[in-house]
């Protein structure tokens, strides 16, 4: 088996492309009126999110990569590195993404990482730069596990993995309407994703996907934007914060500070970090389908509409 095979890090090579399209961005939203809105300090905790995503890979990238090596070592199988298993890999790799993304809106632990990405009121090109500074506690690295052991090589799999980041960041505008409609069939678009990133009832939890918005038409957590509801983004419950700090860890803090909790059973405290955000002992809070029942016996027109049938 060869171990010693290298991809170049696309991520830091499309950096100036991101600064060049976020200005870009912002140029037109400045001259057409037009297409987003961007708030100083908004956007620069975003920057500042994304500096600390790179720190935070940085010193401890070797935890993910040492266990993607000890599977490497383990694995019988190696497909190589032909231009068709690059492919084959970054395809498996998107349907990855959709299951660790959805995993991270449905399982609270995770949600603690994931949470920071959805915390901006905005919708720019800055927003997809906002990012976890702690993905490897959520050790949600272990879903690359099959990848691996099915003969793909980790530094292949992390570079597909970076290949799928650079997609990603254009799909963060406003400006961008829709796409054609074959276009929008089959990939994830500036529509789909805003949809993902809405706190709207009939918006939350959809459209999972990285690349390949056929993933959440396979799996039914498809809705469409609607012309008649414009998204309104950012978290059921707002922040209210441009604290960098705040925005990466208070959603740790906010399990901990539930699971601490007096006269809870060790059940009860568990729940409280693997069970959907806005799960509650006492059901004094809201998950996703009661926030959806809610909207209904308020408009009860929506029934069978997108999003709610």
């Amino acid at each position: 088996m060869t171990d010693q095979i290298t991809y170049p890090d696309v991520v830091n090579f499309a950096v100036p492309l991101f600064i060049a399209a976020i200005l870009i961005e912002l140029a037109w939203i400045v001259t057409k009126k037009r297409g987003g809105r961007y708030e100083t300090r908004d956007a620069l905790t975003s920057l500042i999110m994304g500096a600390g995503n790179v720190a935070s890979g940085i010193v401890l990238g070797f935890v993910a990569w040492g266990f993607f090596m000890a599977l490497w070592a383990i694995t019988p199988l190696d497909l190589g590195t032909a231009w068709w298993v690059v492919v084959l890999c970054f395809v498996l790799d998107d349907l990855r993404y959709y299951w660790v993304h959805r995993f991270g809106h449905r399982i609270r632990w995770v949600w603690a990482s994931h949470v920071n990405h959805h915390s901006s009121q905005h919708y720019n090109l800055t927003t997809a730069l906002r990012q976890t500074w702690t993905g490897t506690f959520t050790f949600m690295m272990v879903v690359r596990a099959p990848l691996i052991l099915l003969g793909f090589h980790p530094a292949m799999v992390l570079f597909v993995g970076g290949l799928n980041l650079i997609y990603q960041f254009w799909i963060h505008t406003e400006a961008i309407g829709r796409m054609p409609r074959w276009f929008e069939w089959l990939m994830n678009t500036p529509s789909h994703h805003r949809v993902h990133h809405g706190r709207n009832a009939r918006y939350l939890d959809a459209n999972y996907a990285g690349v390949f918005i056929i993933w959440d038409r396979l799996f039914g957590t498809f809705v469409p934007e609607q012309d008649d509801e414009k998204v309104d983004y950012g978290l059921v419950h707002n922040l209210g914060t441009f604290n960098p700090l705040r925005v990466a860890f208070h959603e740790w803090l906010a399990i901990f500070r539930d699971m601490a909790q007096p006269g809870l059973t060790l059940r009860q405290r568990l729940a409280y970090a693997v069970a959907p955000p806005g799960w509650s002992h006492d059901g004094s809070r809201q998950m996703t389908p009661e926030i959806k029942a809610a909207h209904l016996a308020r408009h009860p027109e929506d029934a069978g509409t997108p999003g709610f049938d």
